[in-house]
């Protein structure tokens, strides 16, 4: 992942990840961020936890979307990113920018939820576990991680990724290979949800059956969670 990378792609992102099984998928793009923001609210709702007095930080923010759908269930969110553009997207947000791919610009035990949305798959290899050991320090004991990424098992979203121009240098990062690198760092691995079955019009009435499918790695994506433990 290369600053000038997505600082070229900032201005024109919104069609650079058009394409047309996506675009039939959810007609409104929007769809896919709320998808993620419904999986982190249920992953709390269904422990008890409030976030109301929580802190989160979203790595690879981008333009801020997912922080804006969370934004009043946290008493605080950041984010951070490697493109200065990215980050110029999304005024009226706490975000800064990333010098480093394993660096991230917060002091140690900030927050208490730490995301990376659809990232990892644009960080090189060698920076990978760093950058999971870094959003671990960040990480208040008790702490979540959670890492969203494409399902490299379903063979559609892998003939997408080919298609996507921003996508041409990704190489996806399959949900085992997610458990070990918290594994190596760490944290307490927790469980796999696969989400991104149903498109948006079907979703709108048919969620409970969606939720049936979570545990079974088919599809479109998956959240991996973790804790840091105390």
């Amino acid at each position: 992942m290369t600053e000038p990378e997505f600082d070229e792609y900032a201005r024109t992102y919104q069609d650079l990840i058009r394409e047309p099984i996506r675009d039939r998928f959810a007609r409104n793009p929007r769809f896919f961020d709320e998808r993620k923001w419904i999986l982190l609210r249920d992953f709390f709702e269904t422990r008890r936890r409030s976030t109301r007095s929580m802190s989160w930080l979203d790595v690879g923010a981008g333009q801020g979307n997912l922080l804006r759908l969370g934004q009043s269930s946290f008493e605080r969110v950041a984010g951070c990113d490697t493109s200065q553009e990215m980050l110029e997207g999304g005024p009226g947000l706490d975000v800064r920018l990333q010098s480093h791919p394993d660096r991230l610009p917060f002091d140690d035990h900030e927050f208490d939820l730490v995301t990376a949305v659809c990232v990892f798959h644009h960080v090189d290899l060698d920076y990978r576990l760093g950058l999971v050991q870094e959003m671990k320090r960040v990480l208040r004991p008790h702490g979540v991680i959670c890492l969203i990424e494409h399902n490299a098992q379903n063979f559609v979203v892998r003939g997408i990724v080919k298609r996507i121009p921003l996508d041409v240098n990704a190489v996806l990062l399959k949900h085992r290979e997610c458990h070990a690198l918290f594994r190596k760092a760490e944290l307490r691995s927790l469980h796999t949800e696969f989400f991104l079955y149903l498109p948006e019009l079907l979703y709108r009435y048919l969620a409970p059956l969606e939720a049936l499918g979570k545990r079974l790695p088919f599809g479109g994506q998956y959240a991996a969670f973790a804790v840091r433990p105390a």
